[in-house]
């Protein structure tokens, strides 16, 4: 008799997870638990018997799936969750367009083009057509491209489009529509796809080939969709279509936390369940197991602004913890300066690690006063949103061959390698073969494989090394079936020359790269010896060679929330608000709380957009587990000038009981307050013993003599007239720049300029 799982749940947890029939939809509150919730939902389908190739459980990034995997393989305690589909919506896709994507044309193993490809090709779509970038920035075309392929148009549609040609034609960029269509174009020649054409064509598949519709139906009996209110409309059509025979399908989020309607987001896929589905379950989990009373009562105070949106009262047993910290600041900087500080004196009077700490904001500008003051501090930090591993030019550079082994006509790929290392392939060559490409509606790669026959009118010398080039790749090709992923990839690294030219570099940037393509080389030897490994069926392979065209696969789609870096993690975060969504921290600190800032200024014109900011500074407040920090500041840089700042409304919307505001000190000026030290209540655990670090009195002693500072050093005991004893916990610059951060007793970390401190050494 199996174990019944679901016991570990509470009430409300247990209803999501043991109604497995119908349709149904889980609201769940931030800190709700429901990740555990969809666990033990397809842990529980498990157990009664459902073939897991016939659940389908969609996430919005792998790294979920595969930990959703790992908890549920532990629950029922066989391989049974390996077999579950589960992933993203585009990895998942993916797979089912690798097997019945021919039917569109596509070939099995068809390119997945990043978002640097897709940048590269419309910038090389742009000079082939002569128009200004400044006139067509490729990001603003290419978002107009992925706003109609997630609204199910394809290029034809959009140029019929009276009101979106006449819309492109009023902003003075009259080829948008053009250029969609060439740009469709060149994807189709190089057997590619885009992220947003993995979900068009999906919807094609289903919509034009009813045979498919009705296999992928009988297939996926039972569907879940996590964070379904950051569905799109592409997305929306699929799991409804797909839903449409059995209706057992699930969905799980919340309404209050949908924030990504720049991305094409739509809250009206949460909104409007209950009317696609009049016979569907609502659940509502509305348990905090996260947060302090504190935080989730001013996160409840703030969110009941909104209008359009599922009541929901979230309430914890948790304790009830502090209240949230309001910094006020003159300016950036020194709001930056006030949240190193705050970060500082926390971690040395608790002891705690740095990873316990986030710093959040509204746009990635805003991270440089915060930067700058952490550094001072010597606090290491991530700055998240970073360049990721596998956008690494030599990285791209090496992947770029391996991509192109497996299918030659990626032009991408082609391009970034037939002369790299140095073959002596120019530009000039190059473009001949674009031109002829063009012309002939060949891909580059046949062009250039069959050069004589489409009379590039080239000289000898480059035609031999055009042959030896494609004899090349060829030869790499024939073995990807019939070779283990790892020794390939390294053949390839050797003998293209790639290797070699990167150890030629010296430099600590040369080295730093070569030591790149090793770990990219680690990780396909990790890939190779991996227990599961899936083909593009959904089948898994276990004894078979693990080649490097599945490889491929497996890091198509990664996401940086896939990629991020498993070393030196004792790092304060910084990040966006966006990119901290599902991420809890202890200690967080939302910054730039500001009229136009946050709210941003173009969230103003309409309730819709300024709903949305609002559901994003909830957000902000529920990633907080035990003190929430917020700040602004009056003056702020914007444009190269500084700009007077009105503090934001959220502010205001907050019920005041949860906040402590902060008071004025004697030494500050009544239209000046919060200059220095923010008011920390004492956290609700015992914190570190100051007196034992000093063993004196925190008073100065008597007579006062300052001492020769020259020779200060980390660790001292010092004293200052004003602030009594002290630790030196910092000591950095030379001369009369040089200066020391001192944790004194009585008033917290201070920054004092040695030469104006006056202070004397005690031991």
């Amino acid at each position: 008799m199996k174990k019944d799982i679901l016991t570990e749940l509470n009430e409300t947890q247990r209803l999501a997870a043991e109604c497995i029939n119908g349709p149904l939809m889980v609201l769940a509150g931030a800190g709700s638990g429901k990740t555990r919730v969809l666990t033990y939902r397809v842990a529980h389908l498990l157990n009664q018997g459902v073939d897991p190739f016939n659940i389908l459980s969609l996430t919005f990034t792998n790294k979920a799936a595969r930990e959703m995997k790992d908890r549920i393989t532990r629950l029922v305690g066989s391989t049974d969750a390996m077999n579950v589909w589960m992933g993203t919506f585009h990895s998942v896709f993916a797979r089912v367009l690798r097997v019945d994507g021919h039917l569109l044309g596509y070939p099995a193993n068809f390119t997945i083009y990043d978002t640097d490809d897709t940048k590269s090709i419309m910038k090389a779509i742009l000079k082939e057509q002569n128009l200004d970038v400044k006139q067509y920035p490729p990001a603003y075309v290419l978002h107009r491209i992925s706003t109609a392929k997630n609204n199910l148009m394809s290029h034809e549609d959009y140029n019929r489009n009276v009101e979106l040609v006449d819309y492109d034609k009023a902003l003075g960029k009259p080829q948008v529509g053009q250029l969609f269509t060439i740009y469709q174009s060149k994807l189709r020649r190089a057997f590619a796809m885009d992220f947003d054409d993995l979900l068009y064509n999906m919807n094609l598949l289903l919509r034009d080939f009813p045979a498919i519709l009705y296999k992928y139906q009988q297939k996926f009996k039972y569907i879940l969709v996590d964070e379904y209110q950051d569905t799109n409309y592409a997305q929306y059509m699929i799991i409804k279509k797909l839903a449409a025979d059995n209706e057992n399908l699930c969905v799980v989020g919340d309404d209050a936390q949908s924030i990504y309607g720049f991305r094409g987001a739509n809250i009206q896929n949460i909104l409007n369940f209950k009317s696609d589905y009049p016979d569907a379950r609502t659940v509502k989990l509305e348990q905090n197991y996260r947060s302090t009373q504190n935080i989730v009562n001013a996160a409840n105070s703030v969110i009941q602004k909104n209008k359009k949106q599922y009541y929901k009262e979230i309430w914890t047993e948790n304790e009830e913890g502090n209240k949230i910290i309001l910094l006020k600041a003159t300016s950036d900087n020194e709001e930056g300066s006030m949240i190193a500080n705050s970060v500082f004196e926390t971690k040395m009077n608790f002891q705690l690690p740095n990873s316990d700490f986030a710093v959040l904001y509204r746009t990635n500008a805003q991270s440089r006063s915060i930067e700058e003051a952490m550094r001072r501090l010597n606090i290491p930090y991530k700055i998240y949103g970073g360049l990721s591993f596998y956008k690494r030019k030599e990285i791209k550079d090496l992947l770029a061959y391996y991509r192109l082994i497996i299918n030659n006509n990626d032009e991408e790929a082609l391009f970034r390698c037939i002369n790299y290392p140095a073959r002596g392939i120019g530009d000039t060559t190059l473009q001949k073969v674009v031109i002829a490409s063009n012309a002939f509606k060949k891909s580059s790669w046949e062009i250039i494989d069959q050069a004589v026959i489409y009379n590039l009118q080239l000289n000898s010398g480059i035609m031999q090394r055009l042959k030896e080039f494609t004899t090349m790749i060829s030869s790499y090709s024939v073995q990807v079936p019939i070779t283990n992923a790892y020794e390939l990839a390294k053949k390839i690294a050797l003998s293209s020359g790639i290797y070699k030219e990167l150890k030629q570099d010296e430099s600590p940037e040369g080295v730093g790269r070569l030591e790149n393509i090793d770990e990219l080389l680690n990780a396909i030897k990790e890939f190779t010896e991996r227990e599961h490994i899936f083909a593009a069926d959904g089948t898994l392979i276990e004894n078979s060679i693990k080649s490097l065209d599945i490889f491929m696969q497996d890091i198509a789609l990664l996401t940086d929330a896939d990629t991020e870096d498993k070393n030196n993690t004792d790092r304060v975060s910084l990040m966006t608000i966006h990119q901290a969504k599902g991420l809890e921290f202890p200690y967080v600190f939302v910054s730039g709380l500001e009229e136009n800032l946050f709210p941003s200024m173009q969230s103003l014109h309409s309730r819709d957009d300024l709903e949305e900011e609002r559901r994003l500074f909830y957000v902000a407040i529920t990633r907080a587990m035990k003190r929430l920090t917020l700040s602004y500041a009056e003056n702020r840089y914007k444009y190269g000038e500084m700009i007077f700042s009105e503090v934001s409304r959220f502010i205001d919307e907050i019920d005041p009981k949860y906040i402590d505001v902060p008071r004025k000190t004697p030494q500050q000026k009544l239209d000046n307050p919060w200059l220095q030290k923010p008011v920390v209540q004492p956290l609700q655990k015992k914190p570190m013993n100051l007196k034992k670090i000093s063993k004196t009195s925190d008073q100065p002693s008597v007579p006062f003599s300052p001492s020769d500072t020259d020779d200060i050093r980390v660790g001292m005991t010092v004293e200052h007239q004003r602030f009594g004893r002290g630790k030196v916990m910092t000591v950095e610059g030379n001369g009369p720049n040089k200066k020391t951060g001192v944790l004194f007793d009585s008033v917290g970390l201070k920054q004092l300029l040695l030469q104006y401190a006056k202070l004397k050494i005690v031991n």
